[in-house]
Formats: C-alpha cells, structure tokens, sequence
C-alpha cells in the first residue's frame, strides 16, 4: 500500500521495528487529521498540538531532563480550552491508532487458514497428533461455543464515535482495494469527510448510559456483525470439516444485556421484555430481508424447472393470487414463508414489518418451523439442480436461523444469592411455612427447600402484600416465564447466581422458578424438570476453594440428578475479578485453574459433563489477555468442546465492532477450544510435580497482595486519591453503580472500576503485584521457574499477560498520581511498596523469560506499545492537573470535560482497562 507523505499527525517517529504496513498506515491517517485540523481550526491550532505532540515524542525518544523540561513546559503553558482540544485531538488519535492496528489485523487475518489460530489451523496440529477430521466433527455434534456479551461499564466511547470509527475503517479498507489512482482520490475524499465529522464528534457521552442504550449497542454488534458473519463462517467450516452432514451449530453469542440484575436496580421486568423484544426485532427483520430478497431471485418457472412435491405444496399452501408469479414455484413459497414470519414479527415485537406481506398467513409459532420451510425449498433446488445451490443466500440463512432463533441471543439471569436469600424469605413467611428462614442453619435449608420443590403448592399470593424487592424479583421471574412462551425455549436457560457459597443458595433459585411455572415438581409418572437451570457462580477465593465440596454436595441430590441426567451437564461459573481483588493476579489466576480441575472431577464423578462458564473482563487484572492462549491453558479435560467466556467493555468493540474482526475472533475462540478438547492427557506429566511450586508462589503472592491492598492502613483512602476512581464513577459509561456499597471500602468496590482506576494511573497493580515478593519468598529455583514456562501453557499465558501489563505501566507517571495524595507519609508509604514490587516483579519476569527487557520476544507488540506512550503519556500528565484543580474545588465545567477526555484517551490509548 502506498501511502501519502505524512504532515501533522505523523508516526515518522515510530519505531522501525514496527511493521512498515502498520507504520503507513498510521501515517496515512494521521495526515488525514492533521489535515482536518489545519483546515477547520487553523494553522496556529495545528502547530500547537503538533509541537506538543513533539516535545513528547522527544522526550520518549531521548529520555533527557532537557526533553521532560521541553513537555512539561509545553504541557504547563496551554490555558483551560487550549488544554480541553489538546486532550480532545490526543485523544482522536489514539482512536485513529487503533483504525491502523485493526485495519492491519484484518488484513493479517484474511490470510485464512493458513494461521494456526484457525480451525484448519486447529485440524493440521491434531492430524499431527493422530487425531482425525472425524473425530472433531463427532465432538463438535456435542459442542457449545459462546461468547456472552455484557453490559459492565468500561467502554468509555460512545456509539457515535464506534460508527465514526467503522465508518473511517470502512473507507481505509476500500483505499486498499481501489483499482485506480482515480478511485482512490475518490475514496481519499471520502475519508478527509469522515474524518471530519469525527473530529467535530463529541466523545463524550452528555447523558448517563441506560440499561436501554446498553441494549441498542448489544444489539448493534449483532447487527453489524455477528448475523452477517457467523452463517458465513459456517459455511467455510463445513468445507474444511469435509462437508459432514447436519453440521451442529454449536458456535453461539449470548447477552447479559437486560437479564443480570446483580448490582443494577435498574434491570426490570420491562426491561428484560425490552431486550428481548428489540432482539427479536433485530433478527427477524434480517430474515424477512432475505427471504424477500431469494423470492426476487429464485424466479425459476414451472415451464422450464421441476420441484419436489413438498415444494409443490408450500408453493399452494400460500394461496399466491398474483399473476405474474403463477408459474414461479419458488417464489410463490417464499410469498407463503415471509406471509407466516410477517405475522411472527408483528406477535413478536408488536410492530408490523416495513414491507407489507403480499398474502395473509398464520403466524409462525417457533423458528423451527421457519427453519423446515426453508429447507424444504433448499431441497428441492438440490434435487432438481444440484450442487450449485448448496453454497450461497438460502444455505445461509438457514443456519442463521438455526443460530439466532427467533430471540437472535440466549439471555442470562443473574442475580446474587442474598436477594434470592430475602425473597424466599418473604415468601414462605407469608404463605405460613417458615416465620424465618434466613435463621436456619444450611441443613434446614435444604430440608425445606427439597420439600417445596416436591409438590405443586404456590408460595406466592395476588392477594398479599410484598416488599418492593420480591415484588420486583418475581416480577423479572413472570417476566422471564412470558419472554420463553413467545420467543421460543432457547431465549433463556441460564440462572447465574453470584456469590454462592451454599447448595440452598441455587435450590433457591429453583423455588422462584417454580413460582413462575419455570420448574415443574413431577409427579409418580413424570421425574422434576427445569426450563432454567441454576448454574451457580463462584469467584471470591474462600468461595472457590470451597466450590468443589459445594458443587458435589449439590449433584449429590436425588432431586437435582433428576433435573440435570436428561440434559447431562452441569454448568459452573467461575469469576476471574472478585478473586483477583481478593488475592492478586498469580493467586486468582492458580486458584481458579485449581478450582477448574477439581470441579472437572466431581462432574466425571458423577457421571455428568462439566460446562464452564468464564467470566473474564477486558484488562489482565479481570482475566483478560489472548482468549486462544487461555483456552488452550486451560487444566486438561475441562473443556471438552463446551465453553462461555464473557466479553466486556471495549473488549467487545474490539473484536466484534468489524464484522472481519468478529469472524478472526470467533474462528480464534474455536480453534483454541477444539485443541483444549482434545489434549485431556497433554500436561499431566507437567503439572503434578510442579504443583508444589506453583502453590508456593500463589501464597506468597497473596500474602505480598493482602499486605498492601488489605492490611495497610489508609490504603483505601490512598486508592481514591492516587487514582481518578471518584472521577470515573461521575463518567456516563454505564447503567450500573460504580459501588455495591455507599462507604468506601475495596471490598465493596466492584471489580470494573477497580481494575480501570490502576489502568489510568499506570500503575496496572491488579494485573501483577505480588508476583515479585512470591518468586524471592517461595523457595523456588528460577531454573525451575524457567522450565515451568518453557514447558508449561498455563504458566506461559499467566506471565505473557502480566508481562504485557508491565510494558504498558509507567511507575514515573503512577508516582505523579501518588502526589495527589494529601497525607505524604502515607503515599511515600504506599507507593514506596508498589515501585519496589513492580521492580521485584519485573526482575523475576525476566529472569524467568530469558530476556533483558520487556517483550523483548514479542518486538511487534513492544513497538506498538511503544508507539502509543507519546500519545497516551501527556493525556495523563494533563489528567493529574486537571483532578487536582477538581478536587481543589475548581467547579469549571471545562475541568470535568478535560478530565473526561483524558481517561476516554488513554483508555482507548491501552486498549483493555476495564
């Protein structure tokens, strides 16, 4: 790719061992802005950002006293607005960074199944190993692949800007595929006005996000990309699994977005209905899209085509009256199946569709009955014209309907156990069965709650009066029985309890289903069953340790093998945040591996298949990092082809805003999972004898860990001044509270902003602290060390993740936070242990790698990290500023702005924060 010579905006200075392609790229579109800048506001406003940016990348180029004077002064000499534009501009392009780095890796990625990350990739590294195509057809029969996409508040950037930034993508990609130097004029054009419009885009949301606009940006990345790329993506999978029959759909998206209520008030019973109804509408829309379209193009004739009999009769079952179709079969087919899924929209949205159906029909009642309608026309035109049409719109859209259904994604309940706890209280002491239930032990809990679910009693009464909270949990329960009557079975499965600690924690959950018809009793004749299943869901470290016993005690009930053998699996989640801010990095990351492997055997124990469920965030500290990587370090035998992962914040926009983006993403996840069904044996050899020592330095972190974060004094109070937290929670990013409490404490802190506070001071503490003090405490040889990550997957994903955190921390910039800190003594305290660890830890890291710095393995990542630094550096340095005016009492509305944009920046500058 030829680019233009850059002006303004440039990366001329960037690292030469970044990848030229890259370099180009981000030149190209830093021109672009540059230019944009210039015209729009002047060459005085251009050539102040620009000798800011430079005296930047000066500094990070030469590292001298004179360089850092040359910023700081730079930095020090812009008023209020000059300030807010700078931040503003810097902020733009890390944005534009991030257009070139993923520009880049969609065109790595269109490299196909040649990469390893691939499931061709995933077949050659098992035919190797004597694992046949046949074998991983017959698991994927059995297999279920799905990232859930959730609501938790770490994307910072709003939807306009998402569209802006596709938008700019979308004309770079078309610049590369002009054929002409004309074309690309063309296009050139087109991109200086989407620059434009992006750089006179507010990045600000004016307004807090609500869980409404939480569901319209779900629903937008379906749109944009899941419902376009996944029937395609299996389309190419069954020709490299050799085009096996009735390939399952086993790769499926599901959404938090409007059912998990832990923490967040404002999820309802409406709101659940209005997720799920936009869903819908978003899905079938797409439908009646496409069939309309196929009856455009299958005009095949009577005269001149045959047709099956069954064709025959769903072309006469849509009494077609128009002339001009008398002889057109399979259009008249399609005027039956649009007439039917028409009616479908209207029942299941409540809006007629834009397109009116051309005949009256009788509503489909299940997207199973769509989906045989459409097969019956794919068979025919296979019968009658072969092969020709085994590949393209039909074929397709069938497995979308497979896929989506009729509720386009599987919604999660979620809610924590003390609510269920309250509301089963409630109950059973208004119906007269229990004054006080909370008072029983765990014993009597069970006794009570297996006897409640043993007949068809109701606890809950019209007649009665509840307190606001029942009133509201039966109400999302109602709500959830009414969305599985109209959108179909597969719209919701899942209860996630948070924060269970018990077995009468998730009977609970079973006593509320039944309220709602959602759990049937039996009788003599007929075993209990569940349209819902309680899935519990473990995540501090007390609580993970515990979940083996928990979970066998739970499977150890007649009444609950009765409600899992039919089905033959048990779903668990484990949380990754809660037991980081619990216990550290290296802690959270061994207990959950360990929690993983036992929890694998109780199931295998009793006869059952484990599904795991993870919930991992966007940032390292909250299980972030390579999904492939963690997948395939995951404890042998666990995944067997069935795995949730969660996808949070600017995660989610990162890998599925871009439709190529999206089908890299979930071809990545797949393949990683089909090598981790099938190496159950591959690391027993490795594990065992170095268990001890991985037990060593998981109680040395956590001891390291607890010390700072929970035993020092004031550290609560360092916390919230060191970091923008207090800013954060006043950032319109999210629906949910910041806290699960109104004091401040860490424990009550969610783990979100948690994590995103230490990202924007730098110092990145929960993705590494501890890791130092356990290597020096443990007793462990660093040969030993060295040997466990050469050999290891599970150890070499852990440290390549922390070892990225570390390259994107700065302990100079962390140590200015620390200056706003107004009790000295206790930020030289405090911030005097974090510097030592974090050079313990960066010691250890390389020590164990091999390496004199950093990534020095991974030179591309290195030089892109690098490369951002000058960019991301003075947004913090301006931030600093801008917080200690705000909270010396400077109530100026452009302080609060600036402040905003800055964390906006240089969270699009790092990329995973939150």
């Amino acid at each position: 790719m030829t680019r233009a010579p850059a002006c303004g905006f440039s990366s001329a200075d960037m690292p030469t061992s970044l990848p030229d392609q890259l370099r180009a790229t981000v030149r190209f579109l830093g021109r672009v802005l540059g230019d944009v800048i210039r015209a729009e506001d002047g060459e005085a406003v251009f050539n102040q950002i620009e000798e800011t940016r430079q005296a930047s990348v000066a500094f990070h180029r030469e590292g001298t006293p004179q360089a850092a004077k040359a910023m700081a002064e730079r930095l020090g000499g812009l008023s209020l607005p000059e300030t807010v534009r700078f931040a503003h501009s810097f902020a733009c392009f890390l944005q534009i960074a991030n257009i070139a780095e993923d520009h880049i890796q969609r065109d790595r990625g269109r490299g196909g199944d040649s990469r390893a990350d691939t499931l061709a990739g995933a077949l050659r590294t098992l035919a190797s190993e004597g694992v046949d195509r046949d074998q991983v057809v017959e698991m994927l029969r059995r297999a279920l692949i799905a990232p859930v996409i959730t609501a938790h508040p770490s994307e910072v950037r709003r939807k306009s800007v998402l569209d802006r930034t596709g938008a700019i993508a979308d004309d770079l990609d078309a610049y590369d595929r002009a054929a002409s130097e004309a074309e690309r004029a063309t296009i050139e054009r087109e991109l200086v006005r989407q620059v434009s419009i992006f750089w006179r885009t507010r990045l600000l949301r004016s307004v807090k996000l609500g869980v409404g606009d939480e569901i319209e940006n779900a629903v937008s990345y379906f749109e944009r990309s899941f419902l376009p790329a996944l029937p395609k993506l299996y389309a190419h999978w069954v020709e490299v699994l050799g085009e096996p029959a009735n390939l399952t759909s086993f790769l499926r998206v599901g959404s938090w977005v409007g059912g998990d209520r832990d923490g967040n008030p404002f999820v309802t019973a409406q709101v659940l209905h209005q997720a799920m109804q936009r869903q819908s509408q978003a899905v079938v829309r797409l439908y009646l899209d496409d069939i309309h379209a196929l009856g455009a193009e299958l005009s095949l004739s009577a005269r001149l085509a045959q047709v099956t009999p069954e064709l025959q009769a769903l072309a006469d079952a849509a009494h077609d009256a128009s002339p001009h179709r008398a002889d057109e079969p399979y259009r008249q087919a399609l005027t039956g199946i649009y007439a039917r899924l028409a009616a479908a929209y209207l029942r299941l949205t409540g809006e007629p569709p834009s397109r009116p159906p051309a005949a009256v029909a009788q509503a489909y009642d299940s997207p199973d009955e769509l989906k045989a309608d459409l097969e019956t026309v794919l068979a025919s035109l296979l019968a009658q014209h072969g092969q020709a049409f085994a590949r393209g719109p039909l074929p397709d859209l069938i497995r979308a309907v497979d896929t989506f259904g009729f509720h386009l994604a599987r919604i999660d309940l979620r809610q924590n156990s003390a609510i269920h706890a309250r509301t089963c209280a409630e109950l059973l002491k208004v119906a007269g069965v229990c004054a006080d239930y909370e008072a029983l032990d765990e014993a009597a809990r069970r006794e009570l709650l297996i006897a409640e679910l043993g007949h068809g009693r109701l606890l809950h009464s019209p007649f009665a009066q509840y307190s606001e909270e029942t009133q509201r949990e039966y109400g999302v329960l109602t709500a959830a029985a009414q969305v599985k009557r109209l959108y179909g079975k597969d719209a919701i499965r899942a209860y996630i309890v948070s924060n269970t600690q018990s077995v009468s924690d998730l009977l609970e959950v079973y006593l509320l289903l039944k309220e709602v018809g959602l759990y049937s009793p039996g009788d003599v004749d007929h075993p209990p069953s569940a349209q819902v299943f309680a899935e519990p869901l473990f995540e501090t470290i007390g609580d993970l340790r515990a979940a083996p016993e928990t979970f066998k005690a739970y499977l150890g009930l007649p009444l609950i093998r009765k409600l899992v053998e039919p089905i033959g699996l048990q779903e668990v989640m484990i949380g990754y945040s809660d037991s980081n801010k619990d216990g550290s990095y290296l802690t959270s990351t061994w207990e959950l591996y360990q929690t993983s492997r036992a929890l694998g055997g109780v199931a295998r124990d009793e006869g059952l298949r484990l599904q795991l469920f993870h919930g991992r965030g966007g940032a390292v500290g909250r299980g972030g990092g390579s999904s492939y990587e963690a997948i395939l370090a995951q404890p042998g035998g666990t995944v067997n082809g069935r795995i949730r992962i969660t996808e949070q914040g600017e995660v989610v926009a990162n890998k599925y805003a871009d439709p190529e983006l999206a089908r890299q993403s979930l071809e990545t996840l797949t393949a990683g999972t089909v090598l981790a069904s099938f190496r159950s044996g591959a690391e027993a050899g490795v594990t065992a004898p170095h268990a001890r020592a991985m037990e060593a330095l998981s109680q040395g972190s956590m001891a390291a860990y607890r010390a700072l974060v929970h035993e020092t004094p004031g550290f609560v109070d360092y916390f919230y001044a060191a970091t923008p937290i207090t800013e954060i929670a006043d950032l319109n990013i999210g629906s949910r509270p910041t806290s699960r409490q109104t004091t401040r404490s860490i424990g009550g802190l969610r783990a979100i902003p948690w994590v995103f506070s230490w990202s924007q001071s730098r110092a990145m503490l929960p993705g590494w602290y501890g890791f130092g003090s356990a290597v020096e405490s443990a007793g462990v040889a660093i040969e030993t060390l060295a040997e466990l990550h050469e050999t290891w997957p599970f150890f070499s994903s852990a440290l390549a993740n922390m070892e990225m955190v570390l390259a994107k921390s700065d302990l100079a910039i962390a140590g200015r936070y620390a200056g706003l800190v107004e009790d000295r003594a206790l930020a030289d305290h405090v911030f005097g242990q974090i510097k030592a660890e974090w050079e313990r830890t960066t010691q250890a890291l390389l020590q164990i790698t091999g390496q004199s710095a950093l990534l020095d393995k991974n030179p591309d990542l290195a030089a892109a990290i690098r490369s951002r630094l000058p960019y991301i550096d003075p947004l913090n340095h301006l931030q600093i500023e801008l917080i200690r005016r705000r909270r010396r009492g400077d109530e100026d509305e452009a302080v609060k702005e600036g402040i905003h944009l800055t964390i906006n920046g240089v969270a699009a500058g790092l990329r995973n924060t939150g």
